[in-house]
């Protein structure tokens, strides 16, 4: 019968720091798990739904935002050229309101004509 294969020993004496260290880095992996969700629960998020190019002077942009405990917003929506400089913008308030998530369509007027547009962002 073949014999398996096992893990080397740990060097007698080094047992303890191998344990300290593999403490320490899960101990840091959960620290950065915990800094990432403190910082994003309970903030607004927004993501563009698409958009259309109404002219040379105008871009429809369609966004859907959450926005925890159904509180007001204000958003801004940027259309840019084809070189991703921004071209237009405008503001978008979002008065308070029971629902928590909602969709949203702004018409942004450009300088120039632009190829996109999409939610800056949402405060």
């Amino acid at each position: 019968m073949p014999s398996r294969p096992t893990l080397p020993r740990p060097a007698p004496g080094q047992l303890k720091w191998w344990v300290i260290g593999t403490v320490g880095i899960l101990g840091g992996i959960a620290l950065a798990v915990w800094f990432g969700l403190s910082a994003t629960l309970g903030q607004p998020s927004w993501q563009t739904m698409g958009y259309k190019v109404v002219s040379d002077q105008q871009v429809r942009v369609d966004f859907q935002v959450y926005r925890p405990g159904g509180t007001a917003l204000t958003c801004t929506v940027e259309a840019l050229a084809i070189d991703f400089s921004p071209v237009g913008t405008t503001t978008v308030h979002l008065p308070a309101s029971a629902q928590e998530t909602t969709t949203q369509s702004a018409t942004v007027r450009t300088t120039s004509r632009a190829v996109t547009g999409q939610v800056k962002r949402c405060s």
